[in-house]
């Protein structure tokens, strides 16, 4: 997701760009601002990945705005918007590093074609920095490799998730503070292991996933941090669920109707208190087949599953509220916060304010 931010003098002209760019895939816009004066007292206390402004405004205008915001934000990138068809002012934007000039009245096409080329330019400089690292830093990260290799080749799953803190520390050692590399980062390790699980005939097709309802829609510079990381955890978990399920296909462990009946169903009640038998009544299939066969083909029994789900869902909970130990042990199935405190820490390493404290901030 990138944000957005939207500076124009016209009240209308904000509005009405606010409500095309919104319904853009990708895009949250975060703020829309008079002028480039308050769009620079806006990013000194907060993130944003692309400015769309206007050439002429008072204080500070389009031109002075795009040249503050690359010598203080170089990560981000610029659309300039203008109703004046005028050769100099066009031609100094682009000379600025600008993506595109508009013109008023915008053409939705045009604005659409505008952002995708911004998105685009974003992309393509964080994989391009997210490849140099990785090249710079291949005498290093081999045993990180190997462990990555090891847990999706014998597909054991309760190494995982120390394995995703240890890389993610890993690779946040490696951007310096640059923590908005860490996506196409974490999706350049992927990339990595993928090549790496050709070589014993596992091959894998993955696609980036979203991070809907990480974050809020203005992200303050305190919070890029602990937004970026936990974006960065997302992908690497999708990545090694999706790896270490195609191992088991590869090794003709998964059969999957039965299994993933059940996997869906306790992603959906994982809170709630159920047996081995009304699972077994969903699926049609006898209790002891039931336990049997899923054990066989996920590699774990149906109940260090669904702790899996609690604790993954428990970990989101702790990084995105401000809800309290317990409060989050009640909201994913547990009434005795010791008891949830204590199978976290078996989970995640840390117990869950060891964890926040780690991967919630500053």
């Amino acid at each position: 997701m990138n944000r957005l931010i939207i500076v124009d003098d016209e009240d209308l002209i904000r509005e009405s760009l606010a409500i095309q760019v919104s319904e853009m895939d990708g895009i949250i816009v975060s703020a829309e601002l008079p002028n480039g004066s308050k769009a620079l007292d806006w990013l000194k206390n907060h993130f944003a990945d692309i400015c769309m402004t206007d050439v002429r405004m008072p204080l500070v205008d389009g031109l002075q705005l795009i040249e503050e915001i690359n010598r203080q934000y170089p990560w981000m990138t610029c659309i300039v918007i203008s109703s004046y068809d005028d050769f100099h002012y066009a031609k100094k934007s682009i000379a600025l590093g600008a993506v595109e000039y508009v013109l008023k009245p915008l053409d939705s096409v045009l604005l659409y074609e505008a952002v995708q080329k911004a998105c685009t330019r974003i992309r393509s400089s964080r994989r391009n920095e997210a490849n140099q690292l990785l090249l710079h830093k291949l005498p290093v990260y081999k045993p990180m490799l190997d462990r990555w290799l090891e847990m999706v080749l014998s597909v054991y799953l309760h190494g995982q998730p120390l394995l995703i803190v240890d890389t993610l520390a890993m690779l946040e050692a490696w951007v310096k503070g640059r923590y908005e590399i860490l996506n196409e980062l974490s999706m350049a390790w992927t990339s990595l292991v993928i090549e790496e699980l050709k070589k014993q005939d596992i091959h894998v097709n993955y696609e980036e996933g979203e991070d809907l309802e990480l974050g809020e829609q203005s992200l303050q510079h305190s919070e890029v941090r602990q937004y970026f990381r936990l974006c960065a955890v997302r992908r690497l978990e999708q990545a090694a669920n999706i790896l270490m399920d195609r191992a088991r296909k590869a090794k003709n462990l998964q059969k999957e109707s039965v299994v993933d009946q059940v996997k869906r169903y306790i992603e959906a009640y994982y809170a709630q208190s159920w047996g081995l038998q009304e699972l077994a009544d969903h699926v049609a299939m006898s209790r002891s087949h039931l336990a049997k066969l899923f054990k066989e083909q996920a590699g774990m029994t149906i109940w260090t599953y669904c702790v899996n789900v609690r604790m993954r869902k428990a970990r989101d909970l702790l990084l995105t509220s401000s809800l309290k130990s317990y409060e989050i042990a009640q909201q994913v199935g547990y009434e005795n916060s010791i008891h949830f405190s204590r199978i976290f820490k078996q989970y995640h390493g840390l117990n869950p304010m060891e964890y926040k404290d780690r991967f919630g901030g500053e």
